[in-house]
């Protein structure tokens, strides 16, 4: 079983002018063998996300015309342009509706569906869409329509404008991509209008960002993001933020915009794994964008300096959206246009500076979660997530089903390189349900094809083990796998446990249900409303590879220590003397210093190949 929406890496695709040129021929086909007499360019199936796809595949003919001067172009981009402005623009109230500021305004938009009444919440993202389908007309249509259509045309981005901006609340939905896309149409918008109005409406749409946008940003592993369907990030609408945000600095010259993309790229390097691989989100766990983020990745990682395009999006999408039977939707159409506009390139080169959140070499890969606890592990082309036992969730010693892996203090950090290895110190302070403060020491240590990760604490009571994680995807050519399985080695002894009751809040790798699906059964609200994240965490278990101490290891503590990215013996030795515990393996030694740090109190660490 395949995961559906994770596929090749978007870098992967070719952005030649040539193959763009080849993508827009192939659109020129399919909407010339599609328009209707009426001029309507939808595609048959369309059901949602619909009320602006048709102009969005107008405005692909026109930009296709401005490129190749295609003759048979100029009547269907005026025939189709004729139908949206007759069809489908909106002046009357959707029933239904509940964001409504100004009832009854006449103000034109979209909508999400094209009955009246039905799923009218969509309209406020729909007309989001179709008011960059309309300025990116704006851009491309001169010379191409008459002067009648173009005025109504213009007349028709300001109202959605005002429709946006003053008939309704402002980002209804709390999803960052919708709401800087709005800004983004209106810095386009401005560009089109008599100077007075146009300086008027850049204004407001820079001060919508500020006030609306960044002052409510919410914090997630050391960076200030905007908010996602309420929550920090999403693995499918952050990287369409970013696009929104390469255009609006293409376009307005701000830098906050390209300080406010430079973190947010940061963050998105962080927690992508080698491969890609990227999962959670407050609105779909598993699904992927796919053309919609090329501009802001490409755009991004060639300012950040890191490979961001190594991003498993849904190549399904990968040039623009589309219906089951791969024919083009519309939507959305406005992101192929800006990347194509764009002659920015991919980055290609990981970033080789440590960074707090991430531990990155060759194929190996870990990301790290807020609290510096592994939120994915890659090693060995597997990706495993954090296990769960007893409603706890992470990578950590348990002991009577208490799993120490939350701090109770601050988390230190300690980054280092040497003889080709690359490793990571983590030292956290944390409270048993005895009370009792203990400090564990966890590292990570990576020779670019393993993982090793060695985990030290003050002895516990009973018979604990090592939550090492939950066996879930590999690498499988252009697609990412399921799996219940990987490539590990313990010092002691390993086993991998799957939870016995067959219980929606029980969570078995060997099942096809995937993590999205099991999470949104957990979550409080229906799929696609409701925060898979959130639902999540009411996990009470998982599959889990658990991990016996070292046996051994002198003094007071409990030592645990797993190979990742290759099976066979393992057998690592621990020595404890004045500077701290010494670990052997086949590949390194390393000494981790002791809980106090040296004198500021940071985490001391040796190592040597």
């Amino acid at each position: 079983m395949h995961l559906p929406h994770q596929r090749g890496p978007l870098h992967d695709l070719p952005d030649t002018p040539e193959a763009y040129d080849a993508v827009l021929a192939d659109v020129t086909e399919q909407a010339l063998a599609r328009i209707t007499p009426d001029g309507n360019l939808e595609h048959p199936d369309a059901v949602d996300d619909i009320g602006d796809t048709s102009l969005g595949v107008t405005s692909l003919l026109a930009f296709a015309w401005q490129r190749t001067q295609d003759p048979r172009l100029p009547e269907g981009v005026r025939r189709s342009l004729a139908f949206h402005l007759r069809e489908r623009v909106y002046v009357e109230d959707n029933p239904g509706y509940p964001n409504l500021k100004v009832r009854n305004s006449g103000l034109p938009y979209a909508h999400y569906t094209l009955a009246a009444g039905a799923h009218p919440i969509g309209d406020w993202p729909s007309t989001v869409w179709a008011l960059l389908q309309t300025v990116n007309l704006l851009d491309t249509t001169d010379g191409l329509v008459d002067d009648e259509q173009r005025t109504e045309l213009l007349e028709l981005a300001h109202g959605y404008w005002r429709w946006l901006t003053e008939a309704t609340f402002f980002n209804p939905q709390e999803a960052g991509n919708q709401a800087i896309g709005c800004v983004v149409g209106g810095l386009m918008l401005a560009r089109h209008l008599p100077e007075e109005q146009g300086e008027a409406v850049r204004a407001r749409a820079l001060e919508l960002y500020a006030d609306k946008i960044r002052a409510h940003r919410v914090r997630d592993r050391g960076a200030l993001l905007p908010p996602e369907h309420g929550g920090a990030y999403d693995n499918n609408y952050g990287p369409i933020s970013l696009s929104f945000l390469a255009q609006a600095h293409r376009v307005s010259g701000e830098e906050i915009f390209a300080e406010d993309g430079d973190t947010l790229a940061r963050y998105i390097d962080a927690r992508l794994t080698t491969g890609g691989f990227d999962i959670g989100g407050p609105r779909y766990s598993e699904q992927h964008s796919g053309f919609e983020s090329v501009l802001g990745l490409r755009y991004f990682s060639r300012r950040i300096g890191s490979d961001l395009g190594r991003y498993r999006g849904d190549t399904r999408w990968g040039r623009h959206a589309a219906q089951a039977d791969g024919g083009i939707d519309g939507h959305f159409a406005w992101m192929l246009i800006w990347q194509i506009q764009d002659g920015t390139r991919w980055h290609r080169e990981p970033a080789t500076a440590a960074a707090r959140h991430q531990l990155r070499s060759g194929t190996v890969s870990v990301a790290f979660a807020d609290r510096m606890t592994p939120a994915v592990v890659e090693a060995g082309g597997t990706y495993y997530l954090p296990a769960a036992v007893n409603r706890q969730h992470g990578f950590g010693p348990v002991t009577d089903g208490f799993l120490h892996c939350r701090p109770m203090g601050e988390v230190r950090v300690r980054d280092l390189r040497a003889d080709g290895l690359t490793a990571k110190l983590v030292t956290k302070p944390v409270v048993g349900r005895d009370h009792v403060l203990r400090h564990v020491r966890s590292l990570y240590v990576t020779d670019g094809t393993r993982l090793w990760m060695t985990v030290a604490v003050e002895r516990l009571p009973g018979s604990p083990y090592l939550l090492a994680g939950l066996p879930y995807a590999a690498d499988d050519g252009d697609r990412v796998r399921r799996v219940a399985t990987g490539e590990v080695a313990a010092a002691g002894e390993l086993r991998l446990t799957h939870p016995e009751p067959e219980r929606t809040d029980h969570f078995d790798a060997r099942s096809e249900t995937t993590q999205e699906l099991a999470a949104f059964a957990l979550a409080a609200d229906p799929r696609g409303y409701g925060n898979p994240d959130e639902g999540w965490r009411h996990l009470v278990a998982s599959t889990a590879l658990e991990a016996e101490p070292a046996p051994g290891v002198p003094g007071d503590l409990h030592v645990f220590a797993v190979r990742y990215g290759a099976e066979g013996p393992f057998s690592p030795e621990f020595e404890l003397g004045e500077q701290g515990l010494t670990v052997r393996t086949e590949a390194f030694t390393a000494v981790i210093g002791e809980p106090a740090g040296d004198e500021r109190g940071e985490p001391r660490l040796t190592l040597r190949g």
